[in-house]
């Protein structure tokens, strides 16, 4: 007897809300059936990875959204890619800024993609159900294999091609992951028949690598181009004619449950501005003398192209 009453009770409260939703439409108080209201949405919660750019284009992405009047949180600085990718997965977060040709590479080794547009285009169609890019920037940043002026200069090293013929045992340091991505040492090995030994250093690039390289504790070092190190320090970066390291242009990651019209539009209007002039500029500008905090640097760059 109570459970049918209970049905009865749950029936006549749905009844009223239909005819509470009627009224409202009657009225043209209801929401466009084709539009998305930001506040659908729920709370955004923007994650980066765990270096100073990631954290940078993450704030830019959090503040332009609460411009536009989104609910966002931050769990920033979270790891490299197998981590904050899984932290997307279990809503742990729900947006974070990606390069393109690596997350490609992440879950496909075998892509030939190479441009910026074949990368993005092949990328749609690898990333698993539930996750999303946005529209891509121009901005790239991208590893890159750099050596100390000497080197280039005693063993005429400028390629990753010219590696061969140096006639000494080679290190890279590198964050650890490097051991198994493609462009790292299985790609010097099937790529240009260079082998390697990994100096694990887990900062993406950072001082530590830097200083690896410079003291001569390895003679190549994985640096992102956007990295100011490689022309303060003079550092030779070096060609890679066969394209092993893909397009790496800026996008934005996101879980399609979040994905409205609002967010979509904040985020491609920031892809559209930002250019690797702006990465290098934004990057100076944290690691320099000033150490402006990632905070800091995404809200001078939104006021300046007014976004923010």
């Amino acid at each position: 007897m109570f459970a049918s009453r209970r049905g009865r009770i749950a029936a006549g409260v749905l009844a009223a809300g239909a005819l509470l939703a009627l009224s409202a439409c009657s009225s043209g108080n209801a929401l466009d059936s084709g539009s998305t209201s930001s506040s659908s949405a729920g709370t955004i919660t923007v994650g980066s990875a765990a270096f100073g750019e990631s954290q940078i284009v993450a704030e830019i992405y959090a503040q332009a959204l609460e411009a536009k009047g989104v609910k966002v949180t931050r769990n920033l600085s979270i790891g490299q890619r197998d981590v904050y990718l899984a932290a997307l997965k279990d809503g742990s977060i729900d947006l974070i800024p990606e390069y393109s040709g690596n997350l490609l590479q992440f879950y496909d080794k075998t892509a030939k993609a190479q441009s910026s547009d074949d990368v993005y285009a092949a990328l749609k169609t690898a990333l698993p159900a539930g996750f999303e890019v946005l529209d891509q920037s121009q901005a790239q940043d991208a590893d890159s294999y750099n050596v100390t002026k000497a080197f280039s200069e005693k063993y005429n090293v400028k390629s990753l091609a010219d590696l061969a013929a140096a006639k000494v045992a080679l290190t890279v340091a590198a964050n650890p992951e490097f051991a198994t991505r493609p462009y790292g040492i299985p790609g010097l090995k099937s790529q240009y028949g260079v082998t390697a030994a990994l100096k694990p250093i887990n900062d993406s690039g950072g001082p530590a690598t830097v200083d690896a390289l410079k003291s001569g504790a390895v003679q190549l070092a994985d640096i992102y181009t956007t990295t100011p190190a490689i022309k303060d320090n003079g550092f030779v970066t070096l060609e890679d004619p066969k394209h092993m390291i893909l397009a790496q242009n800026v996008l934005p990651l996101i879980n399609s449950k979040k994905v409205t019209s609002t967010v979509k539009d904040v985020l491609n209007k920031v892809s559209a501005a930002l250019t690797t002039a702006d990465l290098i500029e934004l990057n100076s500008e944290n690691q320099g003398a000033q150490k402006v905090s990632p905070a800091d640097a995404a809200k001078k760059w939104l006021s300046d192209h007014n976004l923010g």
